[in-house]
């Protein structure tokens, strides 16, 4: 059986079976009807921002801090295409969003002429969106719309990438048809399966490998976080008894104060002792590690010949073969069922940070304000990293959040203006307080959405690192003065939209700011003055790597950093 429903009101239904309450999005005229039927009285909870790429980037946020499929609305052609490049980054980067458009109507695109907002074809912004979604249609069909969103967003939790829903303005009020199942669904939505044979077999040698190896080590990826594992892979990492390291992707995937936790391996340029620990691997175990320049320092991973097991993309692969059809769930779930002799040894944290540090009083460098950020994560818990593109991302790589806390940042694809939108999406879905760090180059692409939090009710603390401009590129361009970006007045900025503001020459200085932005209700920026060629010491170690290669750290600055 099938009942009538309004395609608005289904929407809202639908969203809510999913769980998905809140919508970031901006209002236009193609997507008015759309906005207004998602926020009618017990529908959804819409959340505004300033301009379409902060929408994406806290939707996002939103999605990473809480596990669920994130939520966009925006209108039609300057809103869509204004938020392909979040999109982008979410679809690189396996974060789920489903995103709302408007569009023309019926009668508008059968009089023949060209419509406001459009670009080369009505259907361009769809065919855009086709190449960074898993899953992109527009709902003309009233018999099959409620069938089509759901076989998107069926298609959008099984690939952990976003989804496109394209909906004519003059659909939202039509009746569509809704299958009783559909009604009567409890909103869990699944996981594709595995091989199960092949899962056990897959596991089975994994772990007949483990129990020979006398220096096996694990390397944890972004498919943790994806596919909800952080539980099921601390079982298994206790059951190896291994040392653990995270990818730059899978940085927060296991537990940073964990006994098993090394660090982040970032190829040759990770910290030293992560380095000689890998040479001496005769094993090594990755989990959901994508093989990205990022995640490996910009050289191919090393791989040990017929020692390593690499399970990403559904595929897992063992010395020289290959298991296809095994997922990294059922891959992690057979492995904790297999017999596996533990191994003993005394892991050592390491990080890139220098043993001295700045006298109090002295002009601060970027190594001490991570160094100082880790002193008040582990004094003040339950707070959210969200670590903005540029030498923030890398810098990000030596900050240690303690259980209770998480660590975001768009570790691969890379574009500048995530983190501060991100953070607000975050900290509305999760209700952890976020710790920004952020360039000032990063700032002045998204940080102003920051004026939205008194009303949104969240109160981030910003770290604004202040170089006077893009200072990740001064060592390798020629055009200094291509890189320089104005002055702003970050702390009276802070003020005007509502929060508190400070400013930070020194560590003592830092310090004291940082407590009273931990006691202050409202959202804090700390502007953090530093030498324009300052820089982290893992960015410093990527730049040589990079000089040494014949790679550049980056693409033109002000977008996509890698």
């Amino acid at each position: 059986m099938k009942r009538h429903m309004r395609l608005g009101d289904f929407l809202v239904t639908y969203l809510r079976k999913i769980d998905s309450r809140c919508v970031f999005g901006i209002p236009g005229d193609l997507a008015l009807k759309l906005f207004f039927a998602l926020g009618r009285r017990h529908g959804l909870d819409i959340k505004t921002l300033s301009h379409e790429p902060g929408v994406g980037f806290a939707a996002d946020g939103y999605a990473r801090a809480t596990g669920k499929i994130g939520v966009v609305c925006v209108t039609y052609g300057a809103g869509g295409h204004n938020l392909v490049n979040p999109v982008a980054g979410s679809f690189s980067e396996r974060v789920p969003l489903l995103i709302f458009s408007g569009g023309p109507g019926e009668e508008e695109r059968k009089l023949g002429t060209l419509i406001h907002h459009q670009a080369r074809e009505i259907e361009s912004q769809l065919r855009i969106y086709q190449e960074v979604t898993c899953a992109a249609r527009v709902l003309t069909d009233p018999l099959r719309a409620a069938e089509q969103l759901h076989e998107v967003v069926c298609t959008v939790w099984r690939e952990q990438r976003p989804g496109y829903i394209e909906i004519h303005r003059d659909m939202v009020d039509r009746e569509i048809q809704v299958p009783d199942e559909l009604l009567e669904w409890d909103g869990r939505l699944h996981f594709r399966g595995s091989d199960p044979a092949k899962a056990e077999e897959a596991a089975r040698e994994t772990a007949a490998m483990f129990n020979e190896s006398k220096h096996p080590v694990l390397i944890v990826g972004i498919e943790i976080h994806r596919y909800r594992l952080s539980h099921e892979l601390l079982e298994l990492a206790e059951a190896l008894g291994a040392p653990v390291f995270a990818t730059v992707l899978g940085k927060g995937a296991f537990p940073m104060d964990h006994p098993l936790y090394m660090g982040v391996h970032v190829g040759p340029i990770s910290p030293p002792p992560i380095v000689a620990r890998m040479d001496r691997a005769d094993l090594v175990i990755n989990l959901g590690c994508l093989k990205t320049d990022m995640n490996f320092g910009n050289r191919p991973p090393r791989i040990i010949q017929g020692r390593t097991v690499w399970a990403v993309d559904r595929r897992v692969d063992i010395k020289y073969h290959t298991y296809t059809d095994v997922g990294i769930r059922d891959f992690v779930r057979a492995l904790l069922k297999q017999k596996l002799k533990r191994h003993h040894e005394t892991v050592r944290y390491a990080d890139n940070l220098p043993q001295s540090a700045t006298a109090p009083h002295k002009p601060i460098k970027v190594a001490d304000i991570l160094r100082i950020v880790n002193e008040f994560l582990a004094a003040h818990r339950r707070y959210m990293v969200v670590a903005e593109s540029g030498d923030m991302l890398f810098g990000g790589l030596d900050i240690r959040v303690p259980h209770g806390g998480t660590y975001l940042a768009q570790g691969f694809y890379a574009s500048m203006g995530f983190a501060v939108p991100a953070a607000i999406g975050a900290q509305i879905g999760s209700g952890l307080r976020p710790l920004v760090l952020c360039g000032d180059g990063g700032f002045q692409m998204t940080g102003t959405e920051i004026s939205h939090a008194p009303r949104l009710g969240v109160n981030p603390i910003i770290l604004v690192v202040n170089n006077g401009g893009w200072g990740i590129f001064r060592p390798v361009t020629e055009r200094l003065d291509l890189l320089e970006i104005p002055p702003w007045p970050y702390a009276q900025l802070a003020r005007g939209f509502g929060g508190a503001g400070f400013e930070a020459r020194t560590p003592a200085e830092l310090r004291g700011a940082l407590e009273e932005a931990h006691q202050a209700k409202t959202f804090s920026i700390i502007d953090v003055r530093v030498e324009r060629d300052d820089l982290s010491p893992v960015t410093v170690k990527y730049i040589k790597a990079a000089a040494k290669h014949s790679q550049a750290p980056g693409t033109r600055p002000g977008r996509a950093m890698m």
